[in-house]
């Protein structure tokens, strides 16, 4: 079956980027689906905050998958990090509150922020993710 363009355009985003942009990217997905629960729990939407806010809970779990968590604080800070965001989307998704949902958004919307500098500076990217030890595994 033919892809469609989006679909080209995204799988080859992808598989072209370095590892501050694959971390980007996880971000992006992050901000588009609790936003789009947060919006389908105003709406009422029960089963679409479902749906956005277990991809959200997969997308961190990704990204806790990726740390090294022996490589020092900042990892582990992260891991940390992550841990607590999943824990309130869950809480966010179990008792039906955009409240928590809101408070990881703007987290991430920070971090993706940051993430996006790092990423659009080559050296920093040569240099300083791997110092940090976050690359993807």
């Amino acid at each position: 079956m033919f892809e469609t363009g989006a679909n080209a355009y995204r799988k080859t985003r992808t598989v072209t980027a370095n590892q501050a942009q694959l971390v980007v990217q996880l971000y992006e997905g992050i901000v588009l689906s609790v936003g789009y629960a947060i919006q389908a729990l105003a709406e009422g939407n029960l089963e679409g905050a479902h749906v956005s806010l277990k991809r959200a809970q997969e997308i961190i779990t990704t990204l806790r998958g990726t740390l090294r968590r022996d490589a020092g604080p900042v990892a582990q800070n992260l891991d940390a990090l992550y841990d607590y965001f999943f824990r309130r989307l869950v809480e966010a998704n179990v008792n039906k509150d955009p409240s928590p949902a809101q408070e990881i958004l703007g987290y991430t919307r920070q971090l993706l922020a940051t993430w996006r500098i790092v990423a659009s500076e080559p050296t920093l990217v040569a240099s300083r993710v791997e110092d940090l030890d976050l690359a993807v595994n």
